[in-house]
């Protein structure tokens, strides 16, 4: 209990504050590009219905994807040579992504549906509006609910007349985190199998109750899409409806309900 106290002072008190700086986290990221690429290079990939990402890889697009299915989707963008902003979190961990994401091509726009919801939707029409970009979002991120999609991608789409591309991954050889998106890492020496889902589109005039139906209709299709992958290598159940803090909070009173039993 004393050295985890400890660790954690001189965690906050020494490396959070190095780790803030600009160039440290430049440092950190180009690392952690390392194993990305080595995972990526070594491995089998099979992608599916690529001709959709073709098609929009350089045009007005909304891509989605799960926030625990994000990384290995780094390496196939950046070689398929798609151009992009990619929504961050505003926060120390997003702003990390954010510089390991541009180090794949990708520019970030930083907010969520949360914190600067409305700056986010501004930025990102006038992305779209150019013609020639798309953006990247996780519309359950940054903090969940877990699998569910929220609003944003839909007004992104409503507004701008984009199509929404929903994209997937998994992995033979996946470590998933216990956190509360179940972030999966792909492993050296996987097959690696994505698959791109066809262009949804909102229509700029739809009604509160149309919008809602093409919300769900996107929500179950990514989650069957997800679902339908993981099958195949027999991964590990992801359940909806977790939050960020929640899970943390159900992490901590099972710690403590442990500590108590074991005395």
């Amino acid at each position: 209990m004393f050295q985890n106290k400890t660790f954690r002072k001189i965690w906050k008190g020494v490396w959070e504050p190095v780790l803030s700086l600009g160039i440290f986290q430049w440092i950190v990221v180009v690392i952690m590009a390392i194993p990305i690429w080595f995972s990526y290079f070594t491995s089998i990939k099979k992608i599916t219905n690529i001709d959709v990402f073709y098609k929009y890889r350089r045009k007005p697009a909304i891509f989605v994807f799960w926030h625990g299915r994000s990384l290995m989707l780094s390496p196939i963008i950046c070689l398929g040579g798609m151009r992009a902003y990619a929504v961050a979190s505003r926060h120390k961990d997003g702003r990390m992504m954010a510089k390991l994401q541009r180090l794949f091509g990708l520019r970030a726009i930083y907010g969520s549906s949360h914190k600067g919801g409305v700056s986010v939707l501004r930025e990102g029409l006038r992305v779209l509006a150019r013609g020639d970009h798309g953006i990247c979002m996780s519309p359950d991120g940054p903090g969940g609910p877990s699998l569910r999609v929220q609003e944003g991608a839909l007004y992104f789409a409503k507004m701008s007349g984009a199509p929404i591309i929903p994209v997937c991954y998994t992995s033979s050889r996946a470590w998933i985190q216990d956190r509360w998106d179940k972030y999966l890492l792909s492993l050296p020496f996987a097959k690696i199998v994505c698959n791109v889902g066809n262009p949804i589109f909102v229509p700029k005039r739809a009604t509160p109750e149309e919008f809602e139906k093409i919300r769900r209709e996107l929500e179950d299709f990514m989650v069957a899409q997800m679902r339908e992958l993981d099958a195949e290598f027999d991964l590990p159940y992801i359940e909806q409806d977790l939050t960020a803090s929640e899970y943390k909070k159900a992490k901590r009173e099972a710690k403590k309900n442990k500590k108590k039993k074991g005395k």
